[in-house]
């Protein structure tokens, strides 16, 4: 019976952990992100694409966005492991991109930022 509380406490713990790390990469996005990409409802690209559906996206193929041509010859979709890669090191990942920013080199705010993004689902 110990046992069975135990598995049911971490699952519950796990799953509040989990919404904790999505809500703290919406403040991560928020602080590092936002000043170029949207995302939500009737987000818009502006200095960078909006990133809403980003997961299975092709890199550099968003309607209406001037990518760098290396951006547009990348040659994968956006993933979880394309994100983190990116952003640890945008010139690392894409030679060549338009991308000027410094990289997130904490793992923790890579998985957090990833999983916020993931939630963003809206029509642009």
């Amino acid at each position: 019976m110990k046992t069975l509380a135990g598995v049911v406490l971490l699952t519950l713990l796990g799953g509040e952990l989990a919404w904790a790390d999505a809500d703290n990469g919406r403040n991560l996005f928020l602080r590092r992100c936002h000043n170029c990409h949207s995302v939500g409802p009737g987000a818009q690209s502006g200095f960078g694409p909006q990133l809403n559906d980003l997961f299975g996206r092709q890199a550099g193929s968003l309607a209406g966005y001037n990518y760098s041509e290396a951006m547009r010859h990348a040659g994968f979709a956006w993933d979880r492991e394309a994100l983190a890669a990116f952003l640890r090191d945008p010139e690392a990942k894409v030679p060549g991109t338009k991308m000027r920013f410094w990289g997130i080199g904490d793992s923790d705010d890579l998985r957090d930022i990833t999983d916020y993004l993931e939630t963003q689902h809206h029509a642009p």
